[in-house]
């Protein structure tokens, strides 16, 4: 019951104190994070901790400047690694064939689920975390930082640390708006008015609107947010660092 109490209650920390985590803790964390489930058991995956100072200060130059980067005491870079099965299977005599966008997505999988167990067990400590969707954005900077070898490519992100303030809980849309039993229903325009009603309500996008000077929240999304021209020019950054990196052999 723990456990289902600390996924209720995750809240996104962006306040930091300054206090370190216990090594005994942070190794326990993580090694929660390693019994999560894996493709075949290959645990194609790899997780950078960072805690020096100056090493978060220019980290933090990728992550858009965020400043949790440089207060929260460990940054994690959850990394999708077919580097190190690529070497085993080679030292072995096997030839690998895992040089391509579905062995991308693979190993994607596997360490976002590692990253996931260590975020709850994190929250279970006491601890508070932030995850950091730049970490995409900016794939081909921390490749270059961190010295990663081909067959390994960052896809997700955050600090760890202890919270110095209690936000609110983030607002979430109703399980009617992401749950299908036996087969996906499509949604009407009424199911879509629905489930956005309270979002769109809140005090939070009504400041947000006002400040924008936007109609919907919608608008938000789409012209300051999470914009064409960004998401095309960021696509194309990542599918060059997937060809730098070994993962777009699909012929």
């Amino acid at each position: 019951m723990q456990t289902i109490e600390t996924l209720l209650n995750h809240k996104t920390i962006r306040n930091y104190k300054s206090d370190p985590i216990d090594d005994k803790i942070l190794n326990t964390i993580l090694e929660a994070g390693f019994r999560a489930s894996t493709t075949g058991n290959m645990q194609v995956y790899s997780v950078i901790v960072t805690k020096d100072e100056q090493n978060r200060k220019e980290l933090c130059k990728f992550h858009f400047g965020q400043k949790m980067v440089e207060q929260a005491p460990v940054l994690l870079t959850f990394c999708a690694d077919f580097n190190r099965f690529n070497k085993w299977c080679e030292q072995r005599g096997a030839k690998p064939g895992y040089d391509n966008f579905l062995s991308f997505f693979t190993a994607s999988i596997d360490a976002l689920l590692v990253a996931q167990n260590v975020g709850v067990a994190a929250e279970a400590y006491g601890l508070g975390i932030c995850y950091l969707g730049t970490i995409t954005y900016m794939a081909d900077k921390f490749i270059e930082f961190f010295e990663m070898p081909k067959g390994v490519v960052p896809v997700a992100s955050f600090v760890i640390g202890y919270p110095a303030d209690d936000p609110e809980r983030a607002d979430r849309l109703p399980a009617e708006g992401v749950v299908h039993y036996e087969k996906y229903k499509d949604y009407s325009p009424g199911d879509i008015d629905r489930i956005y009603e309270e979002k769109e309500n809140l005090p939070l996008t009504q400041k947000l609107l006002e400040e924008n000077q936007l109609p919907s929240l919608a608008h938000i999304f789409t012209e300051k947010r999470y914009t064409q021209k960004d998401n095309v020019h960021f696509s194309n950054v990542f599918l060059k660092v997937l060809k730098d990196q070994g993962f777009m052999n699909n012929d």
